[in-house]
Protein backbone atom coordinates (compact mmCIF):
# COMPACT_ATOMS: atom_id res chain seq x y z
CA UNK A 1 0.00 0.00 0.00
CA UNK A 2 1.35 3.85 -0.45
CA UNK A 3 1.79 5.21 2.93
CA UNK A 4 0.90 9.14 3.60
CA UNK A 5 0.88 11.58 6.06
CA UNK A 6 -1.64 10.87 8.29
CA UNK A 7 -3.17 12.55 11.64
CA UNK A 8 -2.89 9.76 13.88
CA UNK A 9 0.71 8.72 12.82
CA UNK A 10 1.66 12.24 13.38
CA UNK A 11 -0.06 12.02 17.19
CA UNK A 12 1.92 8.90 17.77
CA UNK A 13 4.99 10.73 16.73
CA UNK A 14 4.56 13.37 19.09
CA UNK A 15 4.14 10.88 22.44
CA UNK A 16 6.36 8.28 21.39
CA UNK A 17 9.74 7.96 23.39
CA UNK A 18 12.35 9.51 23.01
CA UNK A 19 14.67 7.96 20.20
CA UNK A 20 17.75 6.36 20.80
CA UNK A 21 20.96 7.92 20.98
CA UNK A 22 23.87 6.85 18.45
CA UNK A 23 26.53 5.98 20.31
CA UNK A 24 30.14 6.59 19.46
CA UNK A 25 31.41 9.74 16.94
CA UNK A 26 28.63 8.64 14.12
CA UNK A 27 26.08 9.70 16.95
CA UNK A 28 27.69 12.80 17.05
CA UNK A 29 27.35 13.85 13.52
CA UNK A 30 23.84 12.29 14.08
CA UNK A 31 22.78 14.65 16.50
CA UNK A 32 24.65 17.83 14.62
CA UNK A 33 22.65 16.57 11.75
CA UNK A 34 19.71 16.45 13.70
CA UNK A 35 19.96 20.09 14.99
CA UNK A 36 20.57 21.58 12.07
CA UNK A 37 17.77 19.65 9.86
CA UNK A 38 15.22 20.42 12.99
CA UNK A 39 16.66 24.46 12.48
CA UNK A 40 16.29 24.14 8.08
CA UNK A 41 12.26 22.74 9.24
CA UNK A 42 11.64 25.82 11.27
CA UNK A 43 12.80 27.92 8.29
CA UNK A 44 11.20 26.34 5.66
CA UNK A 45 7.44 26.65 7.24
CA UNK A 46 8.64 30.23 7.55
CA UNK A 47 9.77 30.78 4.12
CA UNK A 48 6.19 28.56 3.26
CA UNK A 49 4.28 31.00 4.84
CA UNK A 50 6.10 34.08 3.53
CA UNK A 51 5.33 32.57 0.14
CA UNK A 52 1.82 32.46 1.23
CA UNK A 53 1.86 35.82 1.67
CA UNK A 54 3.52 37.51 -1.15
CA UNK A 55 1.66 35.26 -3.47
CA UNK A 56 -1.97 36.71 -1.63
CA UNK A 57 -0.13 40.36 -1.99
CA UNK A 58 0.30 39.51 -5.79
CA UNK A 59 -3.19 38.50 -6.11
CA UNK A 60 -4.44 42.00 -4.16
CA UNK A 61 -1.93 44.32 -6.18
CA UNK A 62 -2.72 42.90 -9.77
CA UNK A 63 -6.39 42.56 -9.54
CA UNK A 64 -7.33 45.36 -6.64
CA UNK A 65 -4.88 47.99 -6.75
CA UNK A 66 -3.80 47.36 -10.77
CA UNK A 67 -0.07 47.22 -10.33
CA UNK A 68 2.61 45.41 -12.28
CA UNK A 69 4.00 42.12 -10.13
CA UNK A 70 7.33 41.26 -11.76
CA UNK A 71 8.72 39.57 -8.63
CA UNK A 72 6.08 38.14 -6.95
CA UNK A 73 5.57 35.15 -7.94
CA UNK A 74 9.23 34.25 -8.86
CA UNK A 75 9.93 35.05 -4.94
CA UNK A 76 7.71 32.51 -4.31
CA UNK A 77 8.90 29.98 -6.05
CA UNK A 78 12.44 30.46 -4.66
CA UNK A 79 10.45 30.12 -1.16
CA UNK A 80 8.67 27.19 -2.22
CA UNK A 81 12.00 25.57 -3.82
CA UNK A 82 14.23 26.73 -0.83
CA UNK A 83 11.79 24.61 1.37
CA UNK A 84 11.51 21.99 -0.19
CA UNK A 85 14.79 20.98 -1.29
CA UNK A 86 16.58 22.33 1.57
CA UNK A 87 14.09 20.46 4.17
CA UNK A 88 14.03 16.80 2.24
CA UNK A 89 17.22 15.69 4.65
CA UNK A 90 14.86 16.36 7.77
CA UNK A 91 11.62 14.57 6.52
CA UNK A 92 14.51 12.14 5.50
CA UNK A 93 15.67 11.71 8.74
CA UNK A 94 11.97 10.83 9.89
CA UNK A 95 11.58 8.36 7.44
CA UNK A 96 8.93 10.66 5.85
CA UNK A 97 9.22 10.61 2.27
CA UNK A 98 5.94 9.14 0.33
CA UNK A 99 6.59 5.16 -0.23
CA UNK A 100 4.85 2.14 -1.18
CA UNK A 101 5.67 -1.24 1.37
CA UNK A 102 3.77 -3.73 -1.07
CA UNK A 103 5.96 -6.55 -0.27
CA UNK A 104 6.96 -5.76 3.55
CA UNK A 105 4.40 -8.06 5.06
CA UNK A 106 5.14 -10.79 2.42
CA UNK A 107 9.17 -10.68 3.21
CA UNK A 108 10.81 -12.37 6.71
CA UNK A 109 12.73 -10.88 9.02
CA UNK A 110 16.38 -10.74 7.39
CA UNK A 111 15.00 -10.45 3.81
CA UNK A 112 13.03 -7.01 4.90
CA UNK A 113 15.68 -5.31 6.56
CA UNK A 114 18.00 -6.20 3.65
CA UNK A 115 15.31 -4.81 1.45
CA UNK A 116 15.55 -1.55 2.99
CA UNK A 117 19.09 -1.05 2.93
CA UNK A 118 19.33 -2.06 -0.50
CA UNK A 119 16.29 0.78 -0.92
CA UNK A 120 18.63 3.21 0.55
CA UNK A 121 21.74 2.28 -1.20
CA UNK A 122 19.81 3.37 -4.43
CA UNK A 123 18.10 5.83 -3.30
CA UNK A 124 21.35 7.29 -2.63
CA UNK A 125 22.94 6.74 -5.92
CA UNK A 126 19.90 8.51 -6.92
CA UNK A 127 20.32 12.21 -4.57
CA UNK A 128 24.27 11.79 -5.36
CA UNK A 129 23.67 12.35 -8.58
CA UNK A 130 21.01 14.89 -8.28
CA UNK A 131 23.05 16.86 -5.86
CA UNK A 132 26.27 16.59 -8.27
CA UNK A 133 24.12 18.09 -11.59
CA UNK A 134 23.15 20.83 -9.07
CA UNK A 135 26.51 21.66 -7.70
CA UNK A 136 27.09 21.48 -12.38
CA UNK A 137 24.18 24.08 -12.95
CA UNK A 138 24.60 26.26 -10.23
CA UNK A 139 28.11 26.91 -11.54
CA UNK A 140 27.27 27.48 -14.71
CA UNK A 141 24.69 29.78 -13.74
CA UNK A 142 27.48 31.74 -11.32
CA UNK A 143 29.99 31.57 -14.50
CA UNK A 144 27.68 32.41 -17.36
CA UNK A 145 25.34 35.19 -14.96
CA UNK A 146 22.85 33.23 -16.20
CA UNK A 147 19.13 34.99 -15.47
CA UNK A 148 15.35 34.06 -15.24
CA UNK A 149 13.49 35.68 -18.94
CA UNK A 150 11.29 37.22 -16.43
CA UNK A 151 10.75 41.04 -16.39
CA UNK A 152 12.59 41.03 -12.94
CA UNK A 153 15.35 38.55 -14.27
CA UNK A 154 16.88 37.40 -11.08
CA UNK A 155 20.43 35.51 -10.49
CA UNK A 156 19.45 31.47 -11.09
CA UNK A 157 22.58 30.77 -9.30
CA UNK A 158 19.48 31.45 -6.34
CA UNK A 159 17.25 28.72 -7.54
CA UNK A 160 20.26 26.39 -8.34
CA UNK A 161 22.32 26.87 -4.82
CA UNK A 162 18.90 25.90 -2.89
CA UNK A 163 19.13 22.73 -4.64
CA UNK A 164 22.33 21.86 -4.92
CA UNK A 165 22.63 22.22 -0.89
CA UNK A 166 19.62 20.81 -0.01
CA UNK A 167 20.17 17.76 -2.05
CA UNK A 168 23.69 17.46 -0.44
CA UNK A 169 22.14 17.36 2.70
CA UNK A 170 19.87 14.77 1.60
CA UNK A 171 22.99 12.67 0.06
CA UNK A 172 24.75 12.69 3.75
CA UNK A 173 21.35 12.20 5.25
CA UNK A 174 21.29 8.77 3.37
CA UNK A 175 24.92 8.01 4.03
CA UNK A 176 24.68 8.80 7.92
CA UNK A 177 21.76 6.44 7.98
CA UNK A 178 23.35 3.45 6.04
CA UNK A 179 26.30 3.40 8.23
CA UNK A 180 24.00 3.37 11.44
CA UNK A 181 21.74 0.57 10.14
CA UNK A 182 25.75 -1.25 8.93
CA UNK A 183 26.79 -0.52 11.93
CA UNK A 184 24.49 -0.63 14.69
CA UNK A 185 21.01 -2.17 12.99
CA UNK A 186 18.30 -0.58 11.96
CA UNK A 187 16.43 0.62 15.45
CA UNK A 188 19.24 3.61 15.09
CA UNK A 189 18.60 3.83 11.52
CA UNK A 190 15.21 5.02 12.01
CA UNK A 191 14.07 1.39 10.71
CA UNK A 192 12.76 0.58 14.33
CA UNK A 193 9.05 2.55 15.15
CA UNK A 194 6.93 4.12 12.66
CA UNK A 195 7.97 7.31 11.10
CA UNK A 196 5.45 10.28 9.96
CA UNK A 197 4.75 9.31 6.15
CA UNK A 198 5.48 5.53 7.15
CA UNK A 199 3.29 2.57 7.72
CA UNK A 200 3.13 0.20 10.37
CA UNK A 201 3.84 -2.21 7.93
CA UNK A 202 7.55 -1.14 7.39
CA UNK A 203 8.34 -2.40 11.07
CA UNK A 204 5.83 -5.33 12.22
CA UNK A 205 8.89 -7.86 10.65
CA UNK A 206 11.64 -6.31 13.46
CA UNK A 207 11.81 -8.21 16.57
CA UNK A 208 10.61 -6.97 19.42
CA UNK A 209 13.95 -5.61 20.76
CA UNK A 210 14.08 -3.59 17.41
CA UNK A 211 10.76 -1.79 17.91
CA UNK A 212 10.07 1.34 19.87
CA UNK A 213 6.71 1.01 21.59
CA UNK A 214 3.84 3.06 20.03
CA UNK A 215 0.87 4.40 21.67
CA UNK A 216 -3.04 2.88 20.69
CA UNK A 217 -5.14 4.20 18.28
CA UNK A 218 -7.13 6.62 20.57
CA UNK A 219 -9.44 7.70 18.13
CA UNK A 220 -13.30 7.93 19.40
Amino acid sequence: MTQGFDAATASAENVRAPEPRVPGPLGVVDRAMNGLNHVILVLGGIALVVACGVLSYSVLSRHVWNEATDWQDETAVFLIVGATFLSAAGVQARRGHVAIEAVSGLLPERANRARLLVADVISLAFVAFFAWKSWMLLHEAWVDGQTSQSTWGPPLWIPYSLMAVGMSLLTFQFVLQILEAVIYGPKLAGWGAQKIGMGADLTKNLPADDARPVPADTRP
